[in-house]
């Protein structure tokens, strides 16, 4: 039976294709009058029994990682830089530049290379290299900086290296190498260099 429609399906496409057709008539619809009153009408209405949820909360022991991070104070050299700028950029702050990454499974490098500077305007360039010791399952934040007396000026950073994954290290804009950062440079100085 299935083999009989099949050759049927397959086989009236060829079949009308074989004939031809000439309209004799052009198609016509009846015209119909009708009287329609209108009441107000209603849709039905369900109720729907689905599920009750309960919302909490439930106490499972599991295993939780614990990093303890120990701070000591220490005395270490930091690179200061003192800059003098006309009286119009206003009075002179200090402050720190700081860069930062979070990293995972390895060690890695994070430098401030040179600080650029074009009026009120500064740039930082660090790298963030790969080392080669594991970190294992853990992360770590790494960070350079440089103690900045001037005024109040304008500062982007960059950093020469491979974004690594963590959410934090989106603080920052990561580039492939300085060739990216050439066209951003024009018409700026170095002040600092490592």
């Amino acid at each position: 039976m299935r083999k009989t429609i099949l050759s049927l399906v397959v086989a009236t496409p060829i079949l009308l294709g074989s004939c031809k057709v000439d309209q004799k008539k052009e198609a016509e619809l009846p015209e119909v009058d009708v009287d329609i009153e209108t009441a107000a009408g209603q849709l039905p209405s369900y109720n729907v029994d689905w599920a009750d949820v309960n919302v909490g909360t439930t106490t499972k022991t599991m295993e939780i990682p614990k990093v303890v991070v120990e701070m000591e104070e220490e005395e270490v050299e930091v690179p200061y830089l003192d800059v003098d700028m006309p009286e119009d950029y206003g009075e002179k702050t200090e402050r720190t530049l700081r860069v930062e990454a979070e990293i995972a499974d390895t060690t890695h490098n994070l430098d401030i290379e040179k600080i650029y500077a074009n009026e009120d305007n500064l740039i930082v360039v660090s790298s963030l290299e790969k080392g080669e010791q594991s970190l294992g399952n853990k992360t770590m934040r790494i960070s350079d900086q440089v103690t900045l007396n001037a005024p109040d000026l304008n500062v982007k950073y960059y950093i020469i290296g491979e974004r690594p994954e963590q959410v934090f290290n989106s603080s920052y804009t990561y580039v492939k190498d300085m060739e990216t950062l050439k066209n951003k440079l024009e018409g700026y100085q170095v002040i600092y260099e490592s």
